[in-house]
């Protein structure tokens, strides 16, 4: 667990968190200690980009299967509701980046006046 939390960056508590919501899986050592395998990295590494992303740990689990991992492996198919799901989550996050950008317009005004550049 230790090395795949430093490959990733991700706490070792955030890697328990993620099999407890059955978005990784670690295999047992004889002495009862997780084997993650390569392909783990790369998953942990997807997991994270969909959390940033804003998405629940939840949606994240039905999003998974549908992704081609490095390896090229198959990817399930996403069900109607999940691109109905995913689309409207994609338009939310439309709307954030356009108030965001909106945001940083307003706040370089404010520089740009504060410090009397023209």
């Amino acid at each position: 667990m230790g090395a795949l939390a430093r490959h990733t960056g991700v706490s070792e508590r955030s890697l328990r968190y993620y099999e407890q919501q059955g978005l990784l899986t670690a295999e047992r050592s004889p002495g009862g200690h997780r084997r993650y395998p390569e392909r783990a990295v790369h998953r942990v590494i997807r997991i994270q980009e969909l959390f940033a992303a804003g998405m629940c740990s939840s949606k994240i689990e039905q999003v998974l299967p549908c992704l081609r991992d490095e390896d090229g492996g198959p990817s399930g198919r996403a069900t109607p509701l999940l691109m109905s799901d995913l689309t409207e989550h994609r338009a939310r996050l439309d709307r954030l980046i356009a108030e965001l950008e909106t945001s940083r317009e307003v706040l370089d005004q404010v520089i740009e006046a504060a410090t009397g550049a023209e």
